[in-house]
């Protein structure tokens, strides 16, 4: 039987080791992250020339940090290497992968919209956005993976079609959710259904760092215009409640 192929993941967040856990049946997994304590089950610790060197390489940073990453992988990487991002934003990311990495290698971006409270009972049936970056063949090749390997749902969409619609999906529930969690305590015994419901969808990014809140607000170029909208429609109801 052959070697797995190898595959280099840079950053081992709580998303990292997500993507570690589900690639490692796959993939000989070479993760990179100053943070990481050793060697896991699903993941080998090694520096960042070796990670950055795999046929494939996963970019799982905050958004934030993006940019320095492709700066410091972009001589790192080989001829013909496949380089995915998975942030939750992507004009952004694709810009500048476009920008910052070499020619020779290829580029494709995708958002995986779940995290490790919505995948806990695995991945069959959850949603991801693949997006053309550098040419359709990678992205339509990734895209097919995703679908018959891990059993995923995919949306082939542009950077700009995600940012569009995430700027409403992700960027009003975690608004919501934040004002939310501010509030805290709130009630937990005579509760109903639709509380419960909504209680459900806070506690699914509770626990996401403020990376994440920071990318979906401030990186996606079309969140402001779509807070702005829901603050203004909150005002009315506001006012019509004070009439």
């Amino acid at each position: 039987m052959s070697a797995k192929p190898r595959l280099g993941l840079i950053g081992y967040g709580a998303f990292g080791k997500l993507t570690a856990q589900h690639l490692a049946a796959h993939f000989d997994v070479r993760a990179f992250d100053p943070a990481m304590d050793g060697d896991d089950a699903y993941a080998a610790k090694v520096d960042l020339a070796e990670a950055a060197g795999c046929p494939v390489v996963i970019l799982a940073v905050p958004v934030g940090v993006l940019e320095q990453t492709l700066q410091e992988i972009a001589r790192l990487l080989a001829d013909g290497a496949l380089v995915i991002d998975v942030g939750s934003v992507k004009v952004k990311p694709a810009e500048a992968m476009q920008r910052l990495l070499p020619d020779h290698v290829r580029i494709v971006g995708t958002h995986p919209l779940f995290g490790p409270q919505s995948a806990k009972n695995g991945l069959e049936g959850l949603r991801i956005a693949v997006c053309e970056v550098k040419g359709g063949k990678d992205a339509r090749r990734t895209a097919a993976w995703c679908r018959k390997v891990l059993k995923l749902k995919v949306f082939n969409v542009s950077p700009e079609d995600h940012d569009r619609e995430a700027a409403t999906v992700q960027g009003l529930t975690h608004l919501i959710a934040r004002v939310l969690l501010n509030m805290e305590p709130l009630p937990t015994r005579m509760t109903t259904a639709s509380f419960e419901r909504v209680m459900q969808g806070v506690d699914m990014v509770r626990h996401d760092s403020p990376a994440v809140y920071q990318a979906i607000e401030r990186d996606n170029p079309f969140a402001a215009e779509v807070r702005e909208r829901f603050f203004s429609l909150f005002d009315k109801a506001r006012g019509e409640l004070d009439g």
